[in-house]
């Protein structure tokens, strides 16, 4: 059984009538990368700001290496985090940055420094003051500061938004090598699903401060697999003749005029056959792999039916 992590049960967030975080559990084991996705104001930062203990819960309770939340000194200790950017000084340059924050960590072996630069990729650029690195060697270095006392977790807050291409490709490598070099565990968010399928290896969806899905990097390749997409505004009638005489159940209905069907891929025709025998009005009938933005919007959208 793998180590857990971070494990929250009900934790919920409240400013006067308005609720920010409802009733969230989620569990983040050993060595998971796990990608926290949600639409700006879903939540996101608010949860990673109270397991970092930037803000107050409400109610609900979290562990955080097996320790509850109202005993987390030592497990703090273990655990780095990016979510409001560090105050660099412009003038500085990576190394004496990171110097800086160091001694106020109390590192006493400042060998950490360079090793920490060596694994974000920045060793090359350990004397370039800060003010002259891109976007991308800056997120770096936000990284560097966040594993700067050797942490078995870290917690990172939208690190990729605003990078442009190679910058996101040279963090996603960032992510992979502390993820499996250091066994780092990281809890890292983002509002674009696709930025994260890469690197993630387990997701959670969040919106208007809830839990919509939590699941594995396995399950999202199945949710998103190839299937027949069926439009038809009798859905009751064509969910009927695809169990009695296509004798499957291996569908999902989306909407009040979506069907998606997984068997009888290489047989289209036959399943427009048997629901046109049948006098379904099919507006029509193809086949798809659904993308992920496409999957997210469909998740979210089917959790506002909810709220």
């Amino acid at each position: 059984m793998k180590e857990i992590i971070l494990k929250t049960n009900n934790l919920t967030k409240k400013y006067k009538d308005f609720t920010a975080l409802d009733q969230v559990s989620i569990t983040v084991n050993k060595g998971d990368i796990y990608g926290l996705i949600g639409r700006n104001g879903a939540g996101k930062t608010t949860l990673m700001r109270i397991i970092t203990t930037l803000t107050n819960k409400t109610s609900g309770e979290f562990e955080l290496f097996q320790q509850k939340d109202d005993n987390l000194l030592e497990p703090k200790k273990r655990m780095g985090c990016l979510i409001e950017e560090p105050a660099f000084f412009p003038n500085l340059t990576c190394y004496e940055n990171l110097k800086y924050y160091a001694i106020q960590k109390g590192i006493v072996d400042l060998s950490q420094i360079d090793e920490s630069l060596k694994l974000v990729e920045l060793s090359d650029a350990k004397r370039k003051k800060f003010k002259n690195l891109s976007l991308g060697m800056k997120q770096r270095l936000g990284i560097a500061f966040a594993i700067l006392d050797n942490p078995d977790f870290i917690v990172l807050d939208e690190p990729i938004n605003g990078l442009d291409p190679i910058g996101i490709s040279n963090l996603r490598q960032t992510f992979k090598n502390l993820n499996e070099e250091k066994n780092i565990t990281i809890l890292i968010s983002s509002h674009i699903l696709s930025e994260l399928y890469v690197i993630a290896t387990k997701f959670c969806i969040l919106e208007s401060g809830h839990v919509v899905k939590e699941l594995s990097k396995e399950q999202l390749d199945e949710e998103c697999r190839k299937c027949i997409v069926i439009k038809t505004e009798d859905i009751e009638n064509a969910c009927t003749i695809i169990e009695t005489d296509l004798h499957t159940t291996n569908y999902k209905v989306v909407d009040k005029t979506e069907i998606r069907l997984y068997d009888y891929l290489a047989q289209p025709d036959k399943v427009n056959k048997a629901l046109i025998k049948k006098e379904i009005d099919v507006k029509s009938l193809y086949e798809t792999g659904i993308s992920l933005e496409d999957y997210f919007k469909t998740i979210v959208k089917e959790d506002e039916k909810h709220v």
